[in-house]
């Protein structure tokens, strides 16, 4: 059963979809004429200010910090570490390629986001790819917008939400403290239950506290790192563009890597970190205090360049100019850990599970609103107290259970989320177009 998923697993990532992810960024960047690059001061100058007239339930920044909590999550850390591990330092310049592409997809997903977001019945916000598909495209679109919502639910309660995310908190302080798996993912339900259970305000206020704090950390320690490793970063960059065009050589444990290794593993990560066109984002984007669908979108755009152009490049960059990718037998959070190691020594490796754990609670944050929103989606809101239930549960079975087959269905499913949200950002893409260059047009 495992390798069958395996292999569904690699049909459902394989070139077709990445080549959708990346060529919608690519179509929207030239149709808007290289935005990402021209438009980003605005977007930082916009995540600070308030627009107290904005129809919504929390501020722009807190949609952002909910966006942020559930994309900064083990990709940053495990993701770039597994990719530079099999692709090889070339896979870094992919992941960057398939990020700067995706700061355009992101745009688009949080305009559409504000655009066509509705009211549900209880008053609050409700938006994302399941809404912008049905009232941008037509009720006659609605299965599309379903099979996105049950791949988001299936995500959230299996994958991504949950599973793989309290794995990484258990299994690491496991590992530094001799904690128990499982009393550690009873607590962490419980911590998880009075969170989620104040909705989405809660949820943002918790955000907008931990992410910039765990963010600051972890940008700080990387960076002090560099700096103590100065003489090899010019190197490194260098052998980061070569091997991304470039076969590279097996070296020390590495085994080698082709150049379509990297590009698969670096465009793959990526994606898979920042989220950019899965469809997720738009979700929490929707519930900002804002009118004006471009804004949104540009607020949302920051959350690709944070996390990938920034940590994700400073993970890889650690793990690269410290040699640690060539030792034999490291790969995954040890690969990232003995890289902190060789400048902190055991208060480093510390500190980056400090770091994954922070990561990975607020990822099940984000994703428990991502899922409560699509199941509200297909059942309503008479069924959301159940939704919270089920997934808090799911919280707590994360440390009782075998998960090698569980994470191969989640990467299934999170790759099926995509479909429906890239043709959807395709066929409304003219209304995006249109609207953008009118704004700007204004202004």
């Amino acid at each position: 059963m495992l390798e069958i998923l395996q292999q569904l697993n690699s049909l459902v990532w394989g070139a077709p979809l990445l080549m959708l992810l990346v060529g919608t960024g690519i179509y929207f960047t030239l149709r808007m004429g290289l935005f990402q690059v021209r438009r980003l001061p605005r977007a930082f100058r916009l995540v600070l200010s308030d627009d107290a007239s904005g129809q919504g339930d929390v501020s722009s920044f807190a949609a952002l910090c909910t966006a942020l909590a559930a994309t900064v999550g083990t990709g940053n850390i495990v993701g770039v570490a597994t990719a530079i591990k099999t692709g090889g330092p070339g896979a870094l310049f992919w992941m960057w390629v398939a990020a700067f592409f995706g700061m355009a997809t992101k745009y688009a997903e949080g305009f559409l986001a504000i655009k066509y977001r509705t009211k549900d019945a209880n008053g609050q916000v409700a938006g994302g790819p399941m809404h912008y598909i049905t009232l941008g495209m037509g009720e006659k679109w609605k299965p599309l917008a379903i099979f996105f919502a049950i791949s988001g639910v299936l995500v959230a309660f299996l994958g991504i939400g949950t599973f793989a995310q309290v794995n990484s908190i258990t299994s690491s302080l496991e590992n530094s403290f001799a904690f128990s798996p499982q009393l550690t993912s009873v607590i962490l339900a419980v911590v998880v239950a009075i969170i989620i259970f104040g909705g989405i305000e809660s949820i943002s206020k918790v955000s907008t506290k931990v992410v910039p704090f765990m963010a600051l950390l972890y940008i700080t320690a990387t960076i002090a790192l560099l700096v103590m490793n100065a003489s090899q970063i010019l190197p490194t960059l260098a052998l980061v563009v070569k091997s991304a065009f470039t076969p590279t050589a097996a070296f020390g444990g590495f085994a080698g890597a082709s150049v379509r290794a990297a590009i698969q593993n670096g465009i793959a990560r990526g994606v898979f970190s920042n989220e950019s066109g899965l469809g997720s984002a738009p979700i929490a984007a929707a519930a900002a205090k804002s009118n004006q669908p471009v804004e949104q979108g540009l607020i949302s755009m920051i959350g690709t360049f944070i996390d990938t152009i920034i940590i994700c490049s400073l993970t890889g960059l650690s793990i690269l100019v410290t040699g640690q990718w060539t030792v034999e037998g490291l790969q995954g959070a040890p690969l990232t850990q003995a890289a902190f190691a060789t400048l902190f020594g055991n208060p480093g490796a510390l500190a980056l599970t400090f770091s994954l754990v922070l990561f990975a609670f607020t990822t099940i944050l984000g994703w428990s609103y991502y899922g409560e929103r699509c199941f509200e989606f297909l059942f309503g809101t008479r069924f959301i107290l159940l939704y919270r239930l089920i997934f808090i549960a799911m919280v707590a079975l994360g440390g009782f259970l075998q998960l090698d087959v569980i994470w191969v269905i989640a990467d299934i499913v999170n790759g099926l989320m995509a479909l429906p949200n890239l043709l959807a950002l395709l066929a409304l893409s003219p209304i995006i177009i249109r609207e953008t260059r009118q704004y700007f047009k204004g202004k």
